[in-house]
Formats: structure tokens, sequence, C-alpha cells
């Protein structure tokens, strides 16, 4: 599903990806854990297509995201890639429901069925009586299982998670991660966990540390 092959990426003389290679299968939520300034977010920039590899490949359910123009990495990243983030990026003037679609509403998906999936999304993460409420009236843990809907709704071959237990607490983190790596099993995503944390990397498939630029087995 997402393979990565000598991917390098230096910003001046410093070499922030080095040769680094990975592969994630669908279904399989994989980890990567590091100290801050490692590169990590620099990782998931380069995977995502926003930001372009110095050298390497990048392929997202066979397509080479390095290889594309801008334009046509856009189209490839609301088309395969679903986003969850740290700091929720729910937008507070939309309905929770509206939220959701968002992602559909990108790929000029008709309006009904845009409505029907993200109420079949909410419901799955336990939300579906609230479709109609505002991000204000949610807790962290409520916010962040919308987020998780919403990066879903479009049945992404790629998922991209960048510690997104950051801001809840250690019982909503613990409710956040079984949810994300369920959905991850469940939708035959492959997925990236960007963490500093112990407890959530224990609940990836496979941990990995980036050290000087690659990627090895914590």
């Amino acid at each position: 599903m997402l393979q990565v092959r000598n991917l390098c990426k230096a910003y001046g003389r410093r070499k922030i990806v080095d040769g680094l290679s990975l592969a994630i299968g669908a279904g399989e939520l994989v980890a990567v854990v590091g100290e801050s300034g490692t590169g990590k977010s620099t990782l998931l920039n380069l995977v995502a297509g926003l930001e372009v590899p110095d050298v390497g490949e990048i392929r997202i359910d066979g397509h080479d995201i390095a290889a594309l123009g801008e334009d046509a990495r856009t189209r490839l990243r609301r088309e395969r890639i679903g986003f969850v983030f740290q700091a929720f990026h729910v937008l507070p003037h939309l309905t929770l429901s509206q939220n959701v679609m968002l992602p559909l509403v990108l790929l000029e998906t008709p309006a009904a069925q845009c409505r029907a999936r993200a109420g079949q999304m909410l419901g799955a993460v336990g939300l579906g009586e609230r479709i109609d409420a505002m991000p204000a009236e949610l807790s962290g843990g409520e916010l962040q299982r919308v987020a998780i809907a919403r990066a879903l709704i479009h049945r992404p071959a790629l998922v991209l998670a960048d510690e997104p237990t950051g801001n809840l607490d250690p019982d909503n983190a613990q409710r956040v991660l079984l949810l994300l790596a369920a959905a991850v099993r469940d939708h035959g995503a492959a997925g990236i966990l960007v963490t500093h944390s112990d407890a959530a990397a224990r609940r990836a498939d496979r941990v990995l540390r980036l050290e000087r630029g690659r990627l090895v087995d914590a």
C-alpha cells in the first residue's frame, strides 16, 4: 500500500532524511518515534507530498507521489490520504456532519451521498446521534473522534496521524488510539502514527525509530 525507497531530504548541508526506506501493507499501523528534531514531521510531509524529496520514491497505492507535479500531488492527497492532527483542526463554525464530509465535498461528491456517508462515519466513532452538534459542545476526545471520521470518510489508501493524542488525557488517548488502529485495519488503509508517547506506540502493529535520517526497529 505504501512503498518508500531510498528517500533523501536535506536543508542546506543538514541531512534530515538519508536513504530511508519503508513498506506498510493494507490494514497495518506503524508508529514512528524519535527525539524532537529528528525529522518525523519532515517524513510525514514528504509522504504526504507536501514537500518534495531530493532523491527517492514514494508510492501510495501504486502512484509515485514524488514524481508528480504540484496539482497532481494535491489531487492524490485529496483522493488517497487522510490526516489526523494533534490540534484536531475541526472547523468551529461547521456542524460535526459538515466537518466530516469535507473531504467528499472537495472531491465534488453529490450532497446527498456526502450527508449519508458522514452520518455513517460519525456512527462508527460513536457520535451518530450528534451529527448536528457544533464542535464547541464536544470534549477533546470527541473532537479527535470527529477528526478520525473525517480522515477516513473518503476511504483513503494512507492515513497519517501526527501526535493525535498529544492534547488528550490518558483515558481519552487510549480510546482514540484503539479507534484509530481499528479504523485503519477495518478500512484496509496503511497507517503512520508519529508520536512521542510509548503508550501510543504500543497500539501500533510495528514501532520504528527515526535515527540519523533512517528508520530502525525500536
